[in-house]
């Protein structure tokens, strides 16, 4: 029984061996590091070291909470996030929908490939995309489209007002398709069975996309919204800073929680404060994400992750 064991054990080694560096990854860019979150509880001297500032408790905290910036980062995290993930899932599930009910296998690939193609564009270069749109001088906008219907020259990168509105387009268009490819993927994985029957019973097309489609691919918008809710406290640094050009007469309606701790250390050197706020951050994250599995577990044990 011993080397029966011991042969079973030693079949998945090779298995092991292939994790072995992702767990090594994880390890040094995740675990290790967490040992910094002890600067949000310490009046950083850079003379001292980490180890070696004094303590404060929870007075960097205090700080974050009493200042302007805590309410409006947090609310603008959130309310960003929510309409990103209501509206990409929804914008999603229709694409997915469309692309299944194509017959043609070429035009398949051909549409994947263009609503997946801006998924793999690196967010410098979409912010250059924007700014041709938005230039003051040479925009699209300006040049050619505000002309077209009288309208006079907007100093884009100055007006807040419009800027709710031009985030959440370019953040829907640019991470539409990975989530649509996933909902596609749910829906090639039904079996054709329930279709063919459907079609027997007489039902129409719309019908078995409300009664088939839809219910089924219920488990799949479950868990990307546990995973969602977990990255609610998190915003796509590239989207609120190349794409914004980091304007500060825009701050009020586009600086995250992952802005403020950027200015917090690059302009302000600011470390125990930026630590307070990622420490804010991950535990607001972590809380959400078992609250969320909960209650999914409560309603639905299958679709719960753990």
């Amino acid at each position: 029984m011993g080397k029966s064991k011991k042969g079973k054990c030693s079949r998945y080694i090779p298995f092991y061996l292939m994790v072995l560096p992702g767990l090594l990854y994880l390890m040094m860019n995740n675990y290790i590091p967490m040992f910094g979150i002890i600067i949000a509880f310490k009046k950083m001297n850079y003379s001292k070291g980490i180890f070696g500032s004094d303590w404060c408790g929870f007075d960097n905290f205090r700080f974050l909470f009493q200042s302007d910036a805590a309410w409006s980062i947090t609310r603008n995290t959130i309310g960003y996030n929510l309409i990103f993930f209501i509206l990409g899932t929804f914008l999603a599930i229709v694409l997915a929908v469309s692309m299944n009910e194509l017959r043609s296998k070429m035009a398949q690939k051909t549409y994947q490939t263009l609503i997946l193609l801006p998924y793999l564009m690196s967010w410098v270069v979409v912010g250059y995309l924007v700014f041709a749109f938005l230039s003051g001088e040479n925009g699209f906008f300006n040049n050619t489209l505000l002309p077209l219907f009288g309208k006079r020259p907007v100093n884009w990168y100055n007006e807040k007002k419009y800027w709710p509105f031009i985030l959440v387009v370019v953040q829907i268009w640019k991470s539409v398709g990975y989530s649509m490819i996933i909902y596609f993927s749910s829906i090639v994985g039904i079996s054709q069975d329930y279709f063919e029957a459907a079609r027997i019973d007489g039902a129409s097309k719309w019908k078995q996309i409300r009664y088939i489609t839809l219910p089924l691919l219920k488990p799949t918008v479950i868990t990307l919204f546990i995973l969602s809710i977990g990255q609610v406290f998190r915003s796509d640094f590239g989207l609120f800073y190349q794409v914004t050009r980091n304007s500060g007469t825009l701050y009020d309606y586009t600086r995250t929680i992952d802005m403020y701790v950027y200015q917090a250390l690059m302009k302000n050197a600011d470390y125990s404060m930026s630590g307070a706020a990622s420490f804010y951050q991950s535990v607001c994250g972590f809380v959400l994400i078992i609250v969320a599995n909960q209650i999914v577990r409560k309603y639905q044990k299958s679709s719960a992750l753990f």
